[in-house]
């Protein structure tokens, strides 16, 4: 895959592309604290299908969002709709891992006169939060707002902040690396850093109830797809991803044996499951 940064409303959004120039467009979006070389791995197993892996804001290498401006899964749709404007995509396929799939499911329901088809991997909407914790959640994302930023952690190379990826757990190593590359910036002589937007790492303000999440899931109107990894993960549990799906008007499911990382970690089984649906007319 091939570098590329693109100018939008949103700063410069930047990422990877390959594939085939005229076949069906793949707009691919990375799950939280990740980057565009989540899809490495399965960019080479993938054929007949030009696919663009996007930066998010505050991800990898794109712009950090101004600070008037919060990293919310609607404006991180708002940007991944103004990069497919730089590229001069009109109608596109979208997948996405975990937050990706997130902002794609928002993405889909919001303009389905511009998506032909949605892939997502280990999510499906975005995260949701009871209404009776609204005061709550808004309370203490003020709180953290005004109170001192912590220094930026520092390691002295990369494979330091690889071990530090795989430690917080969820990822292989192989995996870990191809993030952390993507990930890290030189800072001066005293080693490398996290280059993604520290306030991704604090709480959202306002988030949609899950009664939202599924209205907006039922409003879908194209084709999806969704893979999830077999044990289901804490955060979405069995029950509440499978009645998320049961929102679809026009849903296929499959289920894979693996990790959160299962596209990173077993891409020849995460390709032979989505090759056709994205290719297809």
């Amino acid at each position: 895959m091939q570098e590329f940064a693109l100018d939008t409303d949103f700063g410069r959004l930047a990422g990877l592309r390959g594939g085939t120039v005229g076949a069906p467009k793949v707009l691919a979006l990375h799950g939280w604290l990740d980057n565009a070389a989540s899809f490495v791995p399965l960019s080479r197993r993938l054929d007949g299908i030009e696919l663009v892996a996007l930066d998010l804001p505050g991800h990898g290498a794109s712009a950090h969002l101004p600070l008037a401006a919060g990293y919310t899964v609607v404006n991180m749709a708002r940007a991944v709709f103004a990069a497919a404007d730089a590229l001069g995509w009109d109608r596109f396929r979208l997948l996405g891992h975990s937050l990706g799939a997130g902002v794609a499911s928002l993405m889909t329901a919001a303009a389905p006169q511009r998506i032909e088809r949605l892939l997502a991997i280990e999510a499906l909407g975005a995260l949701a939060e009871d209404e009776a914790r609204t005061a709550v959640r808004l309370r203490e994302a003020f709180c953290e707002t005004r109170s001192a930023r912590r220094p930026l952690r520092l390691f002295s190379d990369a494979n330091s902040a690889v071990r530090a990826r795989v430690q917080a757990g969820g990822i292989r190593e192989e995996a870990a690396r191809l993030l952390v590359e993507r990930g890290i910036i030189k800072v001066g002589d005293d080693g490398f850093t996290w280059r993604s937007d520290p306030r991704l790492t604090r709480d959202t303000a306002v988030r949609l109830s899950e009664a939202q999440v599924r209205d907006l899931l039922a409003a879908i109107e194209c084709p999806v797809r969704v893979v999830y990894a077999e044990p289901a993960q804490r955060y979405f549990p069995e029950a509440l991803r499978r009645a998320r799906f049961d929102c679809l008007k026009n849903g296929e499911l499959v289920v894979l044996d693996g990790g959160h990382h299962l596209h990173m970690e077993q891409p020849d089984a995460v390709a032979a499951a989505i090759g056709d649906f994205l290719r297809a007319d």
